[in-house]
């Protein structure tokens, strides 16, 4: 890698230099997380400002773990103790670095836009050059403002090709990104709904995406997609003797497609280039996969590779993994599958999801080589050895020649083989108890088969948790908040039945600033996992304010005798600060909390109780999810601020308010105060139709066919003979039951499921282990995947056909189904 030093850098950026005291660092590594460090001594840090978070907050932070150089726009925040270049914009600073950086290089890069298919055609293209290439690419999906310039900046002596994506969401941003990716070759993909609510139109938003190939030579698009095709003809955003070459399954183009036959799980695509035949078969069959194949092929053959090379390099595509999962392992391990692909800037960042798991200190890596890297393997893998060190790996276990031979380059404990079958075959020598390990290896090496020997067997059913979703839903609540405004997120319930752990260590990562959880014994689990975030205890019970006080939790207070019980439980502990509670007010919910009429005992009483500070005054709205109760909710929100006001008066304190829940921050943002709870929201369930656009159901419930079986007319079926078939018909028995958490209310043709996409009604009744499903005309067999709740039958449905709502159907998903946590 080039390192650069801070004055040259200051140079670049046109800033202002306030070297420290200390000599300058050599810069190798840009970051704007503070949260995915990994080389301090070589880091650049630009505190970028957003909406809700700035950089410039996190310097302190990152100054005491070793980092020395920052790109900043607040002069205050200068010190002596690191070098620090001032500039105007920090985010315009990072992508004028890497545009600075990008000309260093005269290998030609491909740069891919569009609405979908953007990084399975990076990955693909990878797949199908690597042979012939030394490729430089994007991250997973790099492709935004700070994404584009991270990945450029991995550009490096040794790469003869580049593979860049880039996504935009607003007008003005393409023409950043296309000075920092400078690409030669461009592909346009498709055009889709997303993000036109920031566009004037469709024209306007094609024409914003042309502009990534405002100087590159040639362009890659399909004919087929008019909008696309009129707007690179006669916008004059593109050079006007740029080499075009177009696809289309229905209008001459330089790749006609003539025939598409999908059998037997592949897809033979036929079509006519330079007037000859040309034809591939990939190992896919739905129609996302074939268009972006064809992209890929439209590129080889604009680079005339020989056909013989294509045919056996497409028939041999694999999948791209576009999340990580996260399941439960043996011997109370989770474990962390990513098995694949195997590249450093992968490795990275599923070490960053590892680090989010607090539950284990231990923490396990089983890595194979990483393939076609470009580099030397010394240099790799001193590169992959000092990422584990920062990443506290407890334990590598390496598979493969060329990381063993490198073994010596690893402080850890650490063991290797030569292949994963020497691994499997001293599997049960090796002790995996109690520990997170994360699997990385390239598909060349075959890690699923190390994944089924640490995976618990459980249960077929299971709950899929999409923790991208979560983290769209926090941005999209936080986007709706003032920027000051903080976020408590609920985790009660076992997390809304989605993992109480896994949910805290994502949203910790994520910085949210108070978690609430119903009773002690959940705060004591978060904190015995490494969570360090305030929690509320909303149900705190007088026998447990001992561990509440050792595990410095915060408990709800809605009455006296908690009160006075609490304060006697403090003074006993001899607290050297004063202990924080929370105090509720009931201002109409007539559930928890203090009556407006019991104020000024309140008062009183909390002045007197030296030993506990009130850090947040608090109340529950009633129905604010329904319009028709509005005046009722704008009554609870007057009554609550009063009674704050009183509050803080007397007591001469300015404790957090909230009162606001998911559908309030919606529906009264005016009522804000200082902090807001997030709970069902955060799951993708909004309590408003126009909302629900932009949130992403984050759960998705799966259970499996155990067997099929043939009903006759007459024939009844389940217990009690609820259900008698009226006509011949098949029927299949699926792997859940009201032991899972699937209601007996959706019993006999209330209840439905989806088989390959299909609606199937539930037939009888729902017993405590499996339910009977109609699959009458559909072609099924035993073992195939059953949709309880999800993608095209969301569970909001499921909620209204057992008449209760998509809490209820949440929290009641038994412990037993098995959680798969997946991060995109």
């Amino acid at each position: 890698m080039i390192s650069y030093s801070p004055e040259e850098i200051c140079r670049i950026l046109n800033g202002r230099y306030f070297p420290g005291t200390h000599p300058p660092a050599e810069i190798r590594y840009l970051l704007t997380d503070s949260r995915k460090l990994t080389e301090p001594g070589q880091t650049l840090f630009f505190a970028v400002r957003g909406d809700k978070r700035d950089g410039h907050s996190f310097i302190n932070e990152l100054m005491k773990a070793g980092v020395k150089a920052f790109v900043v726009t607040d002069q205050k925040v200068v010190t002596s103790g690191a070098d620090f270049i001032l500039v105007d914009d920090s985010l315009a600073a990072l992508q004028l670095l890497a545009a600075s950086h990008r000309k260093r290089f005269d290998f030609p890069v491909i740069g891919i836009t569009g609405s979908n298919g953007k990084t399975i055609i990076k990955e693909w293209l990878y797949q199908l050059l690597r042979e012939d290439y030394s490729i430089v690419r994007s991250p997973r999906s790099y492709n935004s403002q700070v994404g584009v310039p991270l990945s450029v900046w991995q550009f490096a002596a040794g790469y003869n090709l580049g593979i860049i994506e880039a996504g935009i969401s607003l007008p003005g941003e393409m023409a950043r990104l296309q000075k920092v990716i400078l690409p030669d070759d461009g592909i346009f993909t498709n055009l889709s709904s997303a993000h036109d609510e920031n566009f004037e139109s469709r024209i306007q938003k094609v024409d914003e995406k042309l502009k990534l190939f405002s100087q590159s030579k040639r362009l890659i698009f399909c004919r087929d997609h008019s909008v696309i095709h009129d707007r690179i003809l006669n916008s004059g955003l593109i050079p006007a003797n740029i080499r075009l070459f177009t696809w289309s399954t229905k209008v001459k183009a330089d790749l006609q497609i003539g025939r598409i036959v999908k059998e037997d799980g592949k897809t033979t695509i036929k079509g006519v280039c330079n007037n000859e035949f040309v034809n591939i078969a990939i190992p896919f069959t739905d129609d996302a996969s074939i268009e972006n194949a064809i992209h890929c092929w439209a590129w080889m053959l604009m680079n005339q590779y020989e056909q013989e090379k294509i045919v056996t390099r497409m028939a041999l595509l694999t999948p791209v993994a576009m999340r990580l999962e996260l399941k439960d392992g043996i011997n109370n391990c989770s474990i962390i599958n990513d098995t694949y692909n195997s590249d450093f800037g992968s490795l990275q960042v599923a070490l960053d999801f590892l680090e989010q798991q607090k539950l284990y200190r231990k923490k396990t890596l089983i890595l194979s080589d990483i393939l076609q890297s470009g580099q030397k393997k010394e240099v790799l893998y001193a590169d992959v050895a000092a990422l584990l060190a920062q990443k506290q790996i407890s334990r590598l276990i390496g598979i493969g020649p060329d990381l063993s031979s490198q073994a010596k380059l690893f402080g850890c404990e650490a063991t290797f083989f030569p292949d994963t079958d020497a691994f499997i075959a001293a599997f049960y020598s090796l002790t995996f108890n109690q520990e997170a390990i994360l699997i990385k290896g390239a598909r060349a090496f075959g890690f699923e088969k190390i994944t089924q020997l640490l995976q618990r067997k459980v249960h077929t059913t299971e709950l899929e948790v999409n923790l991208t979703a979560i983290e769209n839903n926090l941005k999209v609540y936080k986007s709706r908040l003032l920027p000051q405004t903080r976020i408590m997120c609920m985790l009660k319930a076992f997390g809304y039945g989605s993992g109480i752990h896994e949910l805290a260590g994502l949203l910790q990562f994520h910085k949210v600033d108070y978690f609430a959880v119903a009773y002690a014994d959940e705060g004591v689990e978060l904190r015995r996992a490494g969570i360090t975030t305030p929690i509320m205890v909303m149900n705190p019970e007088i026998q447990s304010f001992d561990l509440i006080i050792r595990y410095q939790l915060e408990p709800e207070i809605y009455n006296f005798r908690l009160l006075g019980a609490l304060a006697e439980e403090v003074k006993r502990h001899n607290q050297e600060f004063p202990f924080p509670v929370h105090i509720e007010f009931d201002t109409g919910m007539k559930r928890l909390g203090f009556d407006p009429s019991e104020l000024k005992q309140l008062i009183v009483r909390i002045k007197n109780y030296k030993q506990l500070k009130v850090v947040s005054v608090f109340s529950h709205l009633a129905a604010s999810n329904e319009e028709i109760h509005d005046e009722f909710t704008r009554k609870q929100i007057e009554s609550f601020s009063h009674l704050c006001d009183e509050f803080q008066v007397h007591t001469a304190t300015k404790p957090l308010r909230h009162i606001l829940n998911s559908a309030g921050i919606m529906r009264f943002p005016e009522a804000q105060f200082e902090m807001v709870r997030l709970g069902i929201g955060l799951h993708g369930i909004a309590s408003l139709e126009q909302e629900q656009k932009f949130l992403l159901p984050a759960a998705t419930l799966k259970t499996t066919i155990s067997q099929i079986r043939q009903v006759k007319a007459g024939e009844s079926v389940g217990y009690s003979r609820r259900y008698i078939a009226s006509k011949d018909m098949t029927i299949a028995i699926t792997g859940i039951g009201y032991a899972d958490g699937f209601s007996r209310s959706l019993g006999n043709r209330k209840g439905v499921m989806l088989v390959k996409g299909k609606t199937c009604q539930v037939l009888g009744s729902v017993c405590m282990d499996m339910t009977m499903i109609d699959v009458t005309g559909i072609e099924v067999h035993e073992g195939d995947e059953v949709l309880v709740f999800g993608n095209g039958l969301p569970i909001t449905e499921m909620a209204a056909r057992a008449n209760t709502i998509p809490y209820e159907i949440l929290t009641g998903i038994s412990q037993r189904v098995k959680r798969i946590y997946f991060q995109e």
